[in-house]
């Protein structure tokens, strides 16, 4: 499995970033990705909105965009805040959707803008 690559930032500390395979199996990879930069950090109170953020956006990656590969990316950009990211390397914006009570999907990037606003 590849390492994954580590850049310093203006803030003093890393960030961690990792190539993954556009799969739903990626998603593991993400989220211990995610946890381990976090631990790193001592933000560990931050672990669960993170990894279910990451979880959301490599689903929504793997999902809706036909690239072979997706970019996960987490750093620390101030003493107390962690920006996750995913990148698809598709041209296409997320489109917000607003399911019907009944669907059983569709509410992944309102989760992901609820817990990220916290």
């Amino acid at each position: 499995m590849p390492q994954p690559t580590t850049r310093v930032r203006p803030t003093g500390h890393p960030s961690y970033s990792e190539t993954l395979p556009r799969d739903p199996e990626s998603a593991a990879t993400a989220r211990g990705l995610v946890r381990a930069a976090i631990s790193t950090w001592g933000l560990d109170d931050l672990t669960d909105d993170a990894v279910l953020i990451v979880s959301e956006l490599v689903a929504n990656a793997v999902r809706h965009t036909r690239r072979r590969s997706i970019r996960v990316m987490v750093e620390r950009i101030a003493p107390r805040t962690v920006r996750v990211a995913v990148a698809d390397f598709s041209r296409a914006l997320p489109v917000p959707y607003a399911p019907k009570d009944d669907e059983e999907g569709g509410r992944g990037l309102a989760l992901v803008v609820a817990l990220a606003a916290n």
